[in-house]
């Protein structure tokens, strides 16, 4: 019921002792002493001043207990010979500190040891010996005297102390029989033997040895009960222990319970899986998966995968033969296959290369947009020299409603490729691009893997739409993922977490779509080709209604059979007056019901006659215009300038006014301005006051001494940027020297505290807003020129266009 010795073999020591009574029955039997199973009538002999020691690993020994040893060392072998010369037959033995090489020292073992006598010996004829001892005494060693062939040591007694009839001894040992009694009754590992022990013990100091020799304790743990001579305090020891091996033993016992049930569980589905085929069996039917596989195995072979893909594809066939149907994994494994094998890794829509036919098709489907034109033009002429040329990355940035979306379709229509689209608005899981690992229940690829497989081919035209939406929290940053897949180098071995194999994207022509790029981060801003598309004139608004919306309103609304028309004066009337924006979305909104009114009015057995829809006509069907546009003054009083604005829905005329009254010098904004047009405003004043000289103004006169105010009309409306500066400074300058400005004339620009006159943005449009708004002078900055050169010459005939590089230049301009 011990461990063994130095060197002893590694068999339990309950079999140990079976096979020394069964070899003892017919071996080389010599009986060396007599001893009972428990001591309890032994007399305890008289101990030596000197015995040898005997060294044990892993294993502590108890007086007063038999013990079965195995000794097969010649060091051992040699103090066994030795004890059994001396009459007494008695050594002491001694548990080791911590792991040796070689034979043991005194230092190598504890101080505390216990005092055997053999009480049966077999020996072997290899030399070895199977020996039955029994605890004599607890020792004390002192002095190692001899450390070769064996160790032997100095023995001093020492004395246990117990108060047998004390109460705390007298519960302690109750609670400890109890106790180890409940331990034996449940566990298999002690024998019932021991529980009739226990209750033939009467001496606590026994009880407490006997119980601490069949825990499951450390040597360090055994060797402090035998060091306890305190039978009190040893009590305590071992009833904790005790307990703390009771509790190990329920939860394992639970443990065990919920395996067995599980095992249960199992072992009837297994038994039922098998039934289950052999029912298959007994029909004809065969095996689902073996079958699929094959299937599989078959579509992998035409799939046209790369190495790579198609090594992953067959070990995962290979799997799915080898595992059952009702397997939780059979299901996730076949739609990974079906993912695998539906992907285009090598379909390849043919494009069509003829520059001309291209460019008939960009131009019946839109109107203007130059720029994109060309540029999808000269790619299509250069893959028509560089067959394995990589697909463009282009970004369209424009307000909404210019056609973006559908620019990528007709793109596609061009180049005879299919279209997918990627709404990427509000996605904030990195896992829509990259997709999720299979892991995870559920997971799918990301949705440009399933742009793929639905566009069929490896080569298509996707719009990836609203990149500027794109948002990101915990689950990662999507447009960190689409860094790779708007990367013309990366792209080209683009790795979907579903997939875990390479899929090749150069050949995908990527259109991104924005209404602003400043969201748009600066490493992907750098990945694509950023093109802008400007808000549509009024002119071009007119063209496109003519061209696109109309026609496909009255398609729509189901008078394409009715002689129907709308004068382009009732088209502009729309676009100024029901409208303002930048595209044409809801000017085709106010045509479509304009059309439903028409259809209306025929259902209802009006006249179906021929129909034309004239600018008076407009207030009867759709109700009183909602804007009003700004329309230049014929007679400008001092202090009033009209400077020209960019916003969403195209250009706009803005006035500027300025005024005076005494105060202190302080300067008053107001207008919902803005803080880059309050700053302007503050250039403007300074730029004036630090020239007071030259431009007539008096130092320290009424100037310096009275408060100006700048107001910008249409309060209700936010402004901002710095193109107003050169109507600030004017308006300005016009309300101190009280003279007006030139009639008729408009002016954009920023200003510097140098006087200088910087370029600005949104030329066009301003200056297609002062053509609408009656205005015939324009002034403009010099380094503007070359914007004003992109224009079609028909849109700037009535207009007389100034450039200026100087406030002191614009003044001469604006000033009468």
């Amino acid at each position: 019921m011990s461990d063994e010795p130095e060197d002893f073999d590694d068999e339990p020591a309950e079999e140990e002792a079976q096979d020394l009574r069964a070899l003892l029955a017919r071996g080389m039997e010599i009986e060396v002493g007599s001893g009972g199973e428990g001591g309890d009538e032994q007399e305890i002999p008289e101990i030596p001043e000197e015995l040898p020691v005997l060294p044990l690993k892993n294993t502590v020994l108890f007086p007063f207990l038999l013990s079965p040893l195995l000794v097969n060392t010649s060091a051992s072998q040699a103090l066994i010979d030795s004890v059994l010369l001396r009459p007494d037959r008695l050594l002491a033995c001694a548990a080791i500190r911590h792991e040796i090489d070689g034979q043991a020292k005194g230092e190598d073992v504890f101080d505390v040891g216990t005092i055997l006598r053999v009480v049966k010996m077999l020996k072997f004829p290899d030399g070895s010996y199977r020996l039955l001892v029994q605890g004599v005494a607890r020792v004390r060693f002192g002095e190692f005297v001899s450390e070769d062939p064996f160790l032997k040591a100095r023995i001093l007694t020492v004395e246990e102390s117990c108060d047998v009839d004390s109460v705390e001894v007298e519960a302690l040992t109750r609670n400890l029989s109890q106790q180890f009694n409940r331990l034996v009754a449940e566990s298999a590992r002690l024998s019932d033997d021991l529980q009739v022990l226990v209750a033939n013990l009467d001496d606590p100091s026994k009880l407490a040895d006997l119980v601490a020799s069949n825990l499951e304790l450390e040597v360090a743990g055994k060797q402090g009960v035998l060091e306890a001579l305190d039978v009190t305090e040893r009590l305590r020891l071992v009833l904790g222990q005790l307990t703390k091996e009771g509790q190990e033993l329920e939860i394992e016992t639970e443990i065990k319970e919920k395996v067995q049930n599980e095992l249960g569980k199992t072992q009837r589905e297994y038994m039922l899986r098998q039934q289950l085929e052999a029912i298959r069996r007994e029909l004809g039917e065969s095996e689902e998966g073996e079958e699929g596989a094959e299937v599989f195995r078959q579509k992998i072979d035409a799939a046209g995968m790369p190495e790579e893909a198609q090594k992953q594809a067959f070990r995962e066939a290979e799997r799915l033969s080898q595992m059952p149907p009702a397997a939780a994994e059979h299901s996730v494994i076949r739609t990974y296959l079906e993912w695998m094998t539906e992907l285009p890794w090598s379909v390849l829509s043919e494009d069509r290369l003829d520059v001309l036919e291209a460019r008939k098709i960009l131009d019946e489907d839109h109107y203007g947009l130059e720029k994109i034109k060309d540029r999808i033009v000269e790619y299509i002429a250069v893959l028509s020299l560089k067959r394995d040329l990589k697909g463009p990355i282009l970004c369209f940035v424009g307000p909404p409603g210019t056609g973006k979306t559908s620019l990528g379709k007709s793109i596609a229509r061009a180049l005879n490729r299919e279209f997918t689209r990627i709404s990427l608005g509000g996605v904030r899981d990195e896992a829509e691009i990259r997709g999720h690992r299979r892991t995870y229940v559920g997971a799918m690829p990301g949705r440009v893997i399933q742009s793929l497989k639905k566009a069929g081919t490896r080569n298509p035209v996707m719009l990836l739409d609203e990149l500027d939406k794109v948002g990101s929290d915990g689950r990662g940053d999507p447009s960190s993922a689409l860094l790779e897949v708007l990367d013309p180098e990366q792209n080209s071995e683009f790795s979907d977490h579903y997939l875990e194999v390479p899929f090749d994207l150069s050949q995908v022509l990527f259109i991104a779509t924005a209404n602003l790029m400043d969201p748009v981060p600066a490493a992907l801003r750098d990945r694509m080709e950023v093109i802008e598309l400007p808000g549509y004139t009024v002119e071009e608004k007119v063209e496109i209604a003519k061209a696109f919306v109309l026609p496909r309103q009255i398609e729509r609304n189901g008078i394409s059979n009715l002689d129907f028309q709308i004068s382009e004066e009732s088209l502009v009337h729309l676009s100024e007056r029901y409208t303002r924006e930048a595209g044409v979305r809801n000017l085709e909104r106010e045509i479509g019901r304009v059309c439903r009114k028409i259809a209306r009015r025929v259902a209802e057995g009006g006249d179906s006659g021929p129909i034309r829809i004239e600018v008076a006509d407009l207030d009867e069907l759709l109700g009183a215009p909602r804007f009003e546009p700004e329309i230049a003054e014929a007679d400008m009083k001092p202090g009033v300038a009209v400077g020209l604005a960019w916003t969403p829905a195209g250009g706009d005329i803005l006035f500027v006014e300025a005024t005076s009254m005494t105060g202190s010098g302080d300067l008053k904004l107001t207008g919902s301005l803005g803080d880059v047009m309050r700053e302007s405003a503050e250039a403007a004043r300074s730029w004036i006051r630090s020239r007071g000289d030259s431009l007539g103004l008096e130092p320290g006169g009424d100037f310096e001494k009275r408060d100006v105010h700048v107001h910008v009309p249409s309060g209700g409306v936010p402004k901002d940027g710095p193109s107003a500066g050169v109507a600030m400074v004017t308006a300005m300058m016009s309300m101190l020297t009280e003279k007006s400005i030139r009639p008729n004339t408009a002016m954009t620009g920023e200003i510097t505290l140098r006087g200088k006159v910087l370029p600005v943005g949104g030329i066009k449009e301003k200056v297609l807003a002062a053509k609408r708004a009656g205005i015939q002078r324009v002034v403009l900055p010099q380094d503007n020129r070359r914007d004003v050169e992109e224009i079609e010459g028909e849109l700037l005939a009535g207009l007389e266009l100034h450039y200026v590089g100087s406030i002191d230049a614009a003044l001469e301009q604006t000033m009468t």
